[in-house]
């Protein structure tokens, strides 16, 4: 199983994305399924103090975005209480700043469209350079709300991702602003066509989330404040929709994640 996650605790403030995050993994592994999980690597995490280090085997590649090359740097960490390992996807362009997603006003940065790009690409082609099959793909945050469409429009003929299914959840990290006005035209790669960001290009919040919505196989519905466009968008989706228990959720989720393997994948 492929976590991937905008926050994981304890490399970043305790919230319930955060915390989630930080025990499902641990929970599904103690389950006896094998698990990899990946977050960014904010310039706000101290690599000394969470002993973080490059693997230089997967570091290395360059991503192009908006004509721009950027290196791609893996680090990884453990958490020995857990005894799993967590991989961040590290670039000085955009992961430098002292911050996860807003600045000290609440406001998003001006390149959080690139960040978010570089983010969900780079988690992407490191599998592929581990060679890694996962079944199930679960990404927690809007910052990864374009992996679902990556791999299913870009990656789809990759057999590593042949068999996979891909969840999303929905929390409640509704950003006000907007994404650059470019962002669609940036999000472009092998395989999508201009229907396919139809709801990026006002560069909202709700676009980035119904993007999501439209390329997973299944949702989970973790927030208690959803954004009312996302609800109303949800409410006519045609998929497997979990809503979130509470406190004891692994087992249920876990459950979800075999149902979801039985079902035949979403089209997108």
């Amino acid at each position: 199983m492929l976590f991937i996650s905008q926050e994981i605790t304890p490399y970043v403030e305790e919230n319930q994305m955060s915390i989630i995050s930080r025990q499902l993994p641990q929970g599904i592994l103690e389950a006896g399924k094998e698990i990899r999980t990946f977050m960014p690597r904010y310039g706000c995490i101290n690599e000394r103090r969470h002993q973080l280090h490059e693997v230089i085997r997967l570091s290395g590649m360059n991503l192009i975005i908006n004509d721009f090359d950027h290196p791609l740097i893996i680090k990884v960490a453990s958490i020995p209480a857990a005894r799993m390992q967590v991989y961040f996807i590290d670039n000085e362009d955009y992961f430098s700043r002292k911050a996860v997603t807003t600045d000290k006003n609440g406001n998003i940065f001006a390149d959080t469209d690139e960040r978010l790009i570089f983010f969900c690409r780079g988690v992407i082609e490191t599998v592929r350079k581990l060679g890694w099959a996962p079944h199930i793909i679960h990404c927690q945050g809007w910052m990864t709300s374009l992996v679902p469409m990556y791999l299913k429009r870009s990656f789809g003929d990759d057999p590593l991702f042949g068999e996979s299914r891909i969840i999303f959840s929905i929390y409640d990290d509704e950003f006000k602003q907007t994404l650059n006005k470019d962002f669609a035209s940036k999000v472009y790669f092998e395989g999508i066509g201009k229907d396919d960001v139809k709801h990026l290009k006002n560069g909202t919040y709700a676009g980035l989330i119904k993007t999501a919505i439209d390329f997973s196989d299944a949702v989970i519905k973790v927030g208690k404040n959803t954004n009312s466009e996302v609800e109303k968008y949800l409410k006519k989706a045609d998929k497997p929709i979990l809503d979130h228990p509470g406190e004891d959720y692994i087992d249920m989720y876990n459950d979800f994640y075999d149902a979801v393997l039985e079902e035949e994948p979403a089209l997108a």
